[in-house]
């Protein structure tokens, strides 16, 4: 893995992702050069290469959007295909537009042969790198000090294959006093030292997976032979932030979170910040206007209540204000007055409640909750004080969200249902406070792109 802008990302899709972009710019400019010139004496170099830039920029954010660097699919012409062809057509859709925008752009002319090129150039390097990825060298071995409830984790994570990064657990060491919650042929043999063990298994990472540091037993001397052995050693918080983009809060000390750097409240950030915000809000508000239009004459026809919902939630240092959003639920979903989660197949959601849900576009006035300065684009979903309150008390690290502004998107909403009990709140909160500790608009754009994903399938939602 490597850090871009703080946020870990896999080696192997930040290779495919300079590879594919390559290709689709070799597979443009060629496919543009050899049209022109058949049809046109003069060809400018200046439009085949903005032509070709253009195509691979779009070709490129389609894929992203539809999550095809996010996980690794299986290795297969088949499977592959399946992935690429969508994110193609929604290329091609997106051309289609600019073309009538921009004459002087050449994707339109042979773009057959320039979308064939570059399906399967991605294809095939798709293909390459995937079995490239699936070697010994490009995998990573690594055992884990200790072998309770977070070494199991560990040991879950690696053999659910999620993701580019692929790792193998050689093994646990065993602590004496901590309960042994991993199958007894997963534990090496004692005898030998930390950094021998390494060596002879190959491993170049060492995860300390113990709750409990402050035992008499735990081997600070020989973890601190192997980082001077040339073995990265790192703890159960780091591994999980790398590996699945969380902080988890069973694994957490906090000390991790006073010295482990990161929640950059700097100047210079708060305003590209509040420059994304602005602008994605601007640009989706305009572009989605008459869907919001057709949106507010539809709920005003089923049942002729009000057609926005105004609710109090709290934001960034415990603030309170309304968040704006197009009704979804009968006038009287809350006729007892206290707080209740939408469940699935909830019978207060409106027949057009329903489907604004599902595609998220009872999200879209909150823009003016954005262009206000109460909320940005992105960040941890703004809550009820109602449920704060109980949160505060019940999870740790909970309030940690709040220093912040809440976001129309985030983390958690792009890789986590909806949420609707306690556990689900921590799940959620462990994506936010790797959103609150890594943020940047890197990052930003990244999840921007996941949440097209999102609406286009219609996850989470209820």
């Amino acid at each position: 893995m490597i850090r871009i802008f703080s946020h870990y990302v896999s080696k192997t899709a930040f290779v495919l992702l300079l590879l594919e972009i390559l290709i689709l710019l070799l597979s443009a400019t060629l496919t543009s050069v050899i049209w022109l010139a058949d049809n046109r004496p003069i060809v400018r170099a200046a439009d085949v290469y903005l032509s070709a830039t253009l195509f691979t920029l779009v070709i490129v954010l389609s894929m992203s959007a539809l999550g095809m660097y996010q996980h690794r699919s299986r290795e297969d012409v088949r499977n592959t295909l399946l992935r690429i062809l969508p994110a193609f057509a929604l290329g091609y859709a997106v051309l289609s537009v600019l073309v009538r925008f921009m004459p002087s752009l050449h994707v339109g002319r042979g773009s057959v042969m320039i979308f064939g090129l570059g399906a399967i150039g991605v294809l095939l390097a798709r293909l390459v790198v995937f079995k490239s990825s699936q070697s010994a060298l490009m995998e990573g071995r690594l055992i884990l000090v200790g072998g309770g409830a977070l070494a199991r984790d560990c040991m879950e994570l690696a053999a659910s294959k999620i993701g580019f990064h692929q790792f193998t657990v050689v093994g646990c060491i065993n602590v004496p006093g901590e309960q042994c919650c991993v199958p007894a042929s997963a534990m090496l043999p004692a005898g030998s030292t930390l950094l021998a063990m390494a060596q002879r298994y190959d491993a170049q990472e060492i995860v300390v997976s113990v709750s409990d540091r402050r035992n008499a037993a735990f081997p600070i001397r020989q973890l601190l032979e192997c980082a001077l052995g040339g073995v990265r050693v790192i703890d159960a918080a780091t591994f999980f932030e790398r590996e699945t983009c969380q902080i988890r809060i069973d694994s957490l000390q906090p000390s991790y979170l006073i010295y482990g750097g990161g929640f950059d409240q700097s100047l210079v950030r708060a305003a590209s910040k509040r420059l994304f915000d602005l602008a994605a809000s601007a640009a989706i508000f305009i572009a989605a206007l008459p869907v919001m239009l057709l949106t507010m004459l539809c709920i005003r026809l089923e049942d002729g209540g009000p057609v926005f919902y105004q609710q109090e939630r709290v934001g960034r240092n415990g603030a309170l204000f309304n968040v704006l959003k197009f009704r979804s639920m009968r006038c009287d979903a809350e006729r007892d007055g206290t707080p209740t989660w939408a469940q699935a197949n909830d019978s207060r959601i409106t027949r057009v409640g329903h489907w604004i849900r599902k595609l998220r576009i009872d999200e879209l006035p909150q823009m003016l909750n954005v262009f206000r300065g109460e909320m940005s684009f992105v960040g941890p979903r703004p809550e009820r004080a109602y449920f704060v309150d109980q949160f505060k008390v019940q999870v740790p690290y909970y309030n940690i969200r709040h220093s912040i502004k809440p976001g129309i998107t985030g983390l958690a909403q792009v890789r986590y249902q909806y949420g609707a009990s306690v556990d689900d709140t921590v799940k959620k909160l462990q994506y936010d406070l790797y959103y609150v500790k890594n943020n940047s608009l890197f990052l930003d754009l990244l999840i921007l792109l996941e949440t097209v994903q999102v609406v286009l399938f219609g996850k989470g939602s209820r």
